[in-house]
């Protein structure tokens, strides 16, 4: 029988006949992995969080900065100031509004060295990632684990969601067998609404909802794409795999298997990725051996290094981003410079 606190606390969801005591209770059972948190992310965790989910896991590998700040909604001044993990960050405010709800933060790379063990255990996978190439990562795992996943993006004025659920309806690779050609718009590129994040992750935490409380007839079979600018609206069909496609009905996992796995120039900055380190290192250490070279400071979760017009950020896995270029060769050479090889 729920207690009296957990019946008010989500009485007016409880009172929503497509969820009711049995759904609220399915909810406070469940457990969800949220890639990326970001923008849509962050707007998806606080959503979830409030709707009483029992178990979130949030894996970013990114810091809070000050443009992040008019989109990104569950952070603040503070955590920008601080440049907080964002993983880490989302998971001290959603213990303010929800201390019942468990949250993991995995300050990490989703890549395919680590994503068997990152999402080990998870019942549903939300997409809030900034490139397909970890979305593709994140289809060939789902449909090598049988695992349902909603993909979600948002540009400009535009927002995307589709349901993935392996074995029923079509994968990320029917609908876009390659990955996209030519010039990828960017929210540095392109700009982004702050009302176009929260369509997504709106949609996308609904459909999460009704796969959890038992209602997956319920759900979209359909590519769903919306301009809130222009009021343009389209769906594609998306309810039956592609006959012949390689990851669902071929079962060829290449992304699985991270071949030809590019750097990402990260959403909403210039910089790189250097993920090919997989080694600890002690922050404190690094610290005091960078000080004579520049501007310094670390806490337990990072370390940033500014040197000119390049800004190294270090984890303790030995990840690093580097700001203030976009040519990889000459982020190799400052991470190799200062950080080590």
């Amino acid at each position: 029988m729920p207690s009296a606190q957990f019946t008010e606390r989500y009485s007016r969801q409880i009172l929503y006949p497509g969820i009711g005591t049995d759904g609220q209770q399915k909810l406070q059972k469940s457990s969800v992995t949220i890639v990326g948190c970001g923008a849509t992310g962050a707007a998806a965790a606080g959503l979830l969080a409030r709707a009483g989910v029992g178990m979130l896991t949030l894996i970013d590998r990114d810091f809070v900065e000050e443009s992040n700040l008019q989109r990104q909604v569950l952070f603040d001044e503070e955590d920008a100031t601080l440049a907080l993990p964002k993983a880490e960050a989302a998971r001290r405010k959603i213990a303010l509004f929800n201390s019942e709800v468990s949250v993991h933060a995995r300050i990490a790379d989703l890549i395919p060295g680590n994503i068997h063990d990152l999402l080990d255990g998870t019942e549903l996978i939300l997409d809030a990632t900034d490139n397909f190439e970890t979305r593709y990562l994140l289809n060939d795992y789902a449909v090598e684990q049988s695992k349902p996943w909603i993909y979600a993006a948002a540009i400009g004025a535009y927002a995307v969601t589709m349901n993935i659920l392996p074995g029923d309806t079509a994968c990320l690779a029917c609908i876009f067998p390659k990955l996209p050609g030519g010039t990828v718009e960017t929210c540095d590129t392109a700009g982004i609404l702050n009302s176009a994040v929260n369509l997504a992750a709106s949609i996308e935490v609904t459909e999460a909802l009704k796969l959890i409380t038992g209602a997956k007839d319920k759900m979209r079979r359909s590519l769903l794409s919306f301009d809130l600018w222009t009021n343009e609206r389209s769906e594609v069909a998306a309810g039956h795999p592609r006959a012949d496609c390689e990851v669902c009905q071929k079962h060829d996992f290449a992304h699985l298997r991270g071949e030809n796995r590019p750097h990402i120039t990260l959403c909403g900055r210039n910089s790189v990725q250097i993920h090919e380190h997989d080694r600890p290192i002690d922050l404190a250490a690094m610290e005091a051996k960078l000080k004579p070279h520049g501007k310094v400071r670390s806490n337990k979760l990072l370390l940033r290094f500014e040197r000119g017009e390049h800004v190294i950020t270090v984890f303790p896995d030995g990840r690093a981003l580097i700001q203030g270029t976009t040519d990889i060769m000459q982020a190799r050479s400052l991470y190799a410079r200062f950080i080590g090889s």
